[in-house]
């Protein structure tokens, strides 16, 4: 730690009575996945528990012999680390000594962060200080680094620190002449009290923006209305919403996800319904995850799937085993465009991008394919593509790495028909067939059902090709 010249703390004139917090919300996660030389370390470090100087070596080692982006990735799963995160301080002390290395705001708040989250207040103050004593007390930095800072306690959800920078940050906003320093630190602001379960103040905030001249975006109107929907004050919610349409305000198909992501949090089936109706009679457009949201929050749908030799393989057969309410969420996403979007074609190669879609909507989305898949080549208005693809991932994403449930279900789907689609050589993440051969398949009297690969032997090329990998 010696290598770090820390500042003296603020004066006390700076500091601010801590007001107790509400219970924070889940804020998202935005971090690269960690390296296999980043999971060795902290493999290492769980294992050196307790034994400092052992601890000191692995790191020293592991910042000499690791390029820039490892040390800070490494760093980044340190900080939040339910064991390991009293470890970032010493750790940012070895990075700082690395000859690649320039000081940042947003690494430092970061650090500042888990510090306030540990309860080492003396710490984080300490670098706090030396932070604005590096960005000579300018108003615009100096707001960024405690922008940076809220937004880093929300995503560690530390109600430690959160109302003391905030203070912080709402004393420069209001003696700043800047927009941009307005803007910038009420949407902060207003996001953070959002996230911690606070939206009346955030909404609070919002009114005191407009009425002092600082343009709103829906930034700061998304925010509120998430604050209240994850809270279940859905009046309030709806609320803002409708005073946010009558001052000209577009609801988009962000503020829209976030309605029906509020409503599946309660698993508000008949609402959800409304809301998508309303989506589409204000022609606010669906998106993968408008079907994310709505099918993750359909119990029936999401208990069949965890049948694989069960499910239905047709879209008419799953309206069949839906009850009502859950049939009518799937009628209308189905009536939207969602699905041309994740295809492309051309005479080379007819792709169907599965990424960024949970189980239920790569499933409803797979049903939907294949009965377009069988107009578009039936209609002969379409060019037979030399090639067809489905881009479903390889599980780097998941939650066991290598393991991905949309990959197993699409095989699942693809075998039980009797596709000849088959996985890819090249590409473990992909099935991939003929384009004739596909259409052959796909325009026979059987409808498509005629076996072209069994469940086995798809298993068994998959093997070999994980294999060869």
């Amino acid at each position: 730690m010696g290598s770090l010249q820390l500042c003296p703390p603020l004066p006390p004139s700076l500091l601010r009575r801590r007001r107790p917090a509400a219970p924070p919300a889940t804020a998202p996660q935005a971090r690269c996945a960690l390296s296999k030389h980043g999971q060795r370390l902290l493999r290492s470090l769980s294992a050196a528990a307790g034994d400092a100087a052992a601890a000191d070596r692995l790191m020293r080692k592991f910042v000499a012999s690791s390029p820039k982006s490892a040390s800070l990735n490494a760093l980044s799963h340190l900080l939040p680390h339910p064991h390991l995160s009293s470890l970032a301080l010493p750790f940012y002390a070895k990075i700082r000594e690395a000859p690649w290395f320039r000081w940042n705001a947003k690494l430092a708040a970061d650090l500042i962060a888990s510090l306030e989250k540990q309860g080492l207040t003396a710490e984080s103050e300490s670098l706090a200080a030396e932070a604005i004593a590096r960005l000579g007390q300018r108003d615009r930095d100096v707001a960024l680094l405690y922008c940076h800072l809220i937004d880093s306690l929300v995503e560690l959800k530390s109600e430690t620190g959160f109302d003391t920078y905030l203070t912080r940050l709402k004393h420069i906003v209001d003696g700043s002449s800047s927009a941009y320093v307005k803007r910038r630190g009420y949407g902060s602001m207003i996001r953070g009290l959002s996230e911690m379960g606070r939206p009346g103040e955030a909404e609070s905030l919002m009114d005191e923006m407009r009425l002092k001249g600082t343009e709103l975006s829906n930034f700061e109107v998304n925010a509120v209305v998430y604050g209240y929907g994850k809270l279940g004050m859905f009046d309030d919610m709806i609320r803002n919403i409708d005073k946010m349409d009558a001052q000209g305000f577009e609801i988009d198909t962000v503020c829209a996800n976030m309605v029906l992501s509020s409503y599946g949090n309660s698993r508000d089936l008949s609402q959800m319904l409304s809301w998508l109706r309303r989506m589409k009679a204000t022609a606010i457009p669906f998106s993968i995850r408008t079907y994310n949201t709505v099918l993750n929050s359909c119990p029936t749908i999401m208990s069949l799937l965890r049948d694989p030799s069960g499910f239905p393989l047709s879209l008419e057969e799953l309206i069949e085993a839906l009850d009502s309410e859950e049939g009518a969420l799937v009628r209308e996403l189905v009536d939207s465009p969602v699905l041309s979007k994740a295809m492309e074609w051309d005479p080379s190669e007819a792709k169907l991008d599965l990424h960024g879609m949970h189980l239920g909507s790569a499933y409803l989305i797979m049903l939907q394919w294949t009965e377009e898949m069988r107009c578009r080549l039936n209609g002969g208005e379409y060019v037979i593509p030399a090639e067809v693809t489905v881009v479903c991932g390889s599980g780097k994403h998941s939650a066991v790495r290598g393991e991905s449930p949309v990959k197993q279900m699409v095989k699942a789907m693809l075998g039980r028909l009797g596709s000849p689609m088959r996985i890819d050589r090249k590409n473990v993440g992909c099935f991939v067939a003929k384009g004739r051969v596909l259409n052959n398949w796909l325009c026979t009297d059987s409808g498509g059902g005629a076996s072209y690969m069994s469940m086995s032997s798809m298993d068994r090329n998959s093997s070999r090709v994980e294999h060869a990998v």
